[in-house]
């Protein structure tokens, strides 16, 4: 910022300290001059003419602050000295168009609009009639006519001041909006900030629990199992542990894809301060006082760099991890399979996880289960259905697992319906809208392709 804007911006913050001292230097110099143009006695017109100009001087430290009531004061001076035989006092009736000036840039509209027609009126009508009167000794036509282009210089002069005020004022109530614009849009940046930052929050909340909880919910069934079957069937155990093994790495690789997206920021904020015209160079001179250059680290293992996030078709991956898992889970597709946006394919993988689980947690031994994924030529949906005998979630559980399923459904303006199905069990289904792409026409079906499906299911069932 430079010197003539921080002078600005100090005038602007000391308003009336600053006309206070401007009004005090002004009438030092209006003071010794002040004179009636139009006195009979100038002696008895000294003494009056300074008197109405320490009269129209005392508004205008006001003039900013208080722009209206020190328009009106002022104005209500000069036509006073008017009405009481002292037309015109120079130069403190030049007062006027400063007032005139500051209640256009600074006051309300119908108030510089209201100054500019009493100034008007006074310079065609009240200023002639004045002088004519004060000159002539009564009122005459004559003299009126004669001291008409006197009243007109002043309108012509008051107008020109009333235009440029116009100007001025048109630009501070332009930097005025451009300041509230902006900072508007300051506190705008910051709430998007912190909505982005809650919203994000909530994701990585998400995707924690799901992670957490569906991994650990099989690696206590496996390990409860395992220690039963530790003495009478030593292979069962081994399988267990295996499974256990494989869903704790299953876990780390996703736990670690997650938490790669909030170290990537650090990762580049660490890369620009390393980069050479970033670094610090300690003082002293030469290469004595330099920092040690870090030893090389090793190559992270590949299981820790980015995969891509699951999708629809990894559904099948967790029916059949849920099968080595002990639990009796058939998988039905009925539709085109389509592709989808990342988020969304989440979105399907994340509920039958989540689904998945809650069966594992909450109904009961042995229950059997169906995933269903349907196309249509409009949405997606997702079916799991079970016949469990358990506790069955409901949603006034205070867990996060069906909270965090609706809130995946909301986000891509789908449906979540989930509750105790009639005879026993649980059911949740979901139901997502297909993104606006061409959708390929498919065949028919007909009968054989249906029983090709319920015998695919069921041969599954049966594995």
């Amino acid at each position: 910022m430079s010197w003539i804007e921080r002078m600005g911006r100090w005038f602007e913050a000391h308003r009336f300290a600053v006309d206070l001292t401007t009004t005090l230097l002004l009438a030092g110099l209006m003071l010794a001059s002040a004179t009636d143009l139009y006195a009979s006695d100038p002696d008895l017109s000294r003494t009056a003419s300074i008197s109405w100009t320490v009269a129209l001087l005392v508004p205008l430290p006001w003039r900013r602050t208080r722009p209206v009531p020190s328009a009106v004061a002022v104005f209500a001076v000069a036509l006073a000295h008017m009405l009481v035989g002292y037309p015109m006092i120079m130069p403190g009736d030049l007062l006027v168009l400063v007032a005139l000036f500051s209640v256009t840039v600074y006051g309300p509209t119908w108030a510089h609009v209201t100054a500019i027609c009493a100034t008007a009126v006074g310079s065609v009508i009240v200023l002639p009639v004045a002088v004519a009167v004060s000159t002539l000794g009564g009122l005459r036509a004559a003299g009126i006519a004669e001291m008409l282009p006197i009243g007109i210089f002043c309108l012509v002069t008051a107008l020109a001041v009333w235009a440029f005020a116009l100007a001025r004022r048109s630009r501070r109530v332009t930097m005025d909006a451009l300041r509230d614009r902006a900072h508007r849009l300051e506190i705008e940046r910051d709430q998007q900030a912190r909505i982005s930052a809650a919203a994000e929050r909530a994701r990585i909340a998400r995707e924690m629990h799901d992670i957490v909880a569906h991994s650990l919910s099989i690696v206590v069934a496996q390990a409860d199992g395992g220690r039963y079957a530790a003495a009478s069937d030593p292979p069962a155990a081994v399988r267990a542990l295996g499974t256990i093994s494989e869903t704790g790495r299953t876990a780390l690789t996703d736990m670690r894809r997650l938490l790669g997206v909030l170290r990537s920021q650090d990762d580049e904020e660490a890369a620009r301060d390393d980069a050479p015209g970033g670094a610090t160079t300690p003082t002293g001179g030469g290469t004595a006082g330099a920092r040690p250059p870090a030893p090389p680290t090793r190559e992270e293992p590949r299981a820790a760099r980015p995969a891509p996030q699951p999708g629809v078709g990894d559904i099948e991956d967790l029916v059949v991890q849920a099968r080595d898992g002990g639990q009796r889970v058939s998988l039905v597709r009925v539709g085109e399979p389509r592709a989808l946006p990342a988020g969304m394919g989440l979105t399907l993988y994340r509920v039958c996880q989540e689904s998945l689980t809650n069966v594992r947690k909450h109904a009961g031994p042995d229950p059997a289960v169906t995933v269903s994924v349907r196309w249509t030529s409009s949405t997606v949906e997702l079916e799991v259905l079970d016949d469990g005998r358990g506790a069955a979630a409901t949603e006034h559980d205070p867990g996060f697992g069906l909270r965090g399923m609706r809130e995946r459904a909301n986000l891509y303006g789908g449906t979540l319906e989930t509750g105790p199905r009639r005879g026993g069990g649980f059911r949740v289904h979901l139901e997502l809208p297909l993104p606006g792409v061409p959708v390929v026409a498919a065949p028919p079906t007909t009968s054989s392709t249906t029983s090709s499906a319920t015998s695919s299911a069921t041969s599954q069932e049966d594995a």
